[in-house]
């Protein structure tokens, strides 16, 4: 009999505190409702997958990536996120550890910025007064700004779209049209979050970017007639298309119409790992009700 006196005597009080918790945290919905607000900032790294390099995690390649995020959750579940970002890209055929690719000899590099919104779902209800870490997947759509480069023997920085290195938006090449700078992409990926005391949300998370364009790295399909781009384009137009005989002891004859280049069967990708820290806010109620929860002790004195 005394030990169930001694069990009921510890379950009482917390009972009690569980129904307390109940009550204060159906007096915040009732208040202040279940959505919020995540505004923040996103660092991390960037890499490349495409015709100069088709691992998704290579040993070398990767640039750093900045942004800026928001975030609006309709429930502790769902949510939509905005979002705009910077990075670099780059690859080389001289890193490759394909020997036909080695003697492809060609390269890239370009700026690049997105701009994108998603629709993000977390496993777990993370909120003020619920759970306070969740694993969490995200997809939408997203617009990005490119434009490759490369360098030419001197060194110099030479923007590779207007020189047609494909025969893009060469009349002899009518299947051929010139790529736009700005194309779509599609982001999906995942990650953890933690709510870290009553404000702050701190993010690991990995995002995969599928593009529109086989042309992130100006490299597709097949090499065009050198002779015609040089009468078209010129010839820092031909130099640039084919770089295999900058090589020392190639001695193999230029390429000419059909011979391959890249791969056209699948688009490039990109993609982001990064940490982001968010403010946890509302927009929205009773502003300062909402300024109440930032001190500690207010559910006692609920």
């Amino acid at each position: 009999m005394k030990k169930v006196l001694l069990i009921l005597a510890l379950i009482i009080p917390l009972c009690s505190n569980a129904q307390n918790y109940s009550y204060n945290y159906n007096k915040y919905i009732n208040q202040f409702g279940e959505d919020y607000h995540e505004v923040g900032v996103t660092l991390g790294i960037s890499n490349y997958i495409g015709d100069l390099q088709g691992k998704a995690f290579p040993k070398i390649g990767y640039q750093p990536m900045v942004g800026l995020v928001y975030k609006y959750f309709c429930s502790p579940h769902v949510g939509f996120r905005f979002g705009v970002s910077y990075t670099n890209l780059s690859a080389a055929d001289s890193n490759s550890t394909i020997p036909i690719n080695q003697e492809r000899n060609l390269s890239f590099a370009t700026h690049l910025f997105e701009v994108h919104g998603a629709m993000e779902v977390n496993f777990l209800p993370i909120a003020v007064l619920r759970m306070k870490v969740t694993p969490y997947l995200f997809g939408g759509i997203s617009a990005f700004y490119f434009n490759p480069y490369a360098q030419d023997t001197q060194g110099n920085k030479v923007f590779l779209r207007p020189l047609s290195t494909e025969g893009q938006g060469l009349p002899m090449y009518p299947d051929r049209k010139e790529y736009s700078l700005v194309n779509l992409a599609f982001p999906f990926g995942g990650g953890v979050k933690f709510f870290i005391g009553k404000a702050f949300f701190l993010t690991g998370e990995i995002g995969w970017r599928y593009t529109n364009t086989d042309y992130l790295d100006d490299v597709s399909k097949t090499y065009v007639n050198l002779d015609t781009l040089q009468a078209y384009k010129g010839q820092l137009a031909r130099r640039m298309s084919y770089r295999g005989n900058q090589l020392q002891n190639w001695d193999h004859v230029n390429p000419n119409y059909g011979f391959q280049r890249g791969d056209s069967k699948s688009n490039d990708w990109f993609w982001f790992a990064n940490i982001t820290c968010t403010v946890y806010f509302r927009a929205f109620g009773n502003p300062k009700a909402y300024l109440k929860t930032r001190c500690p002790g207010l559910l006692s004195r609920w």
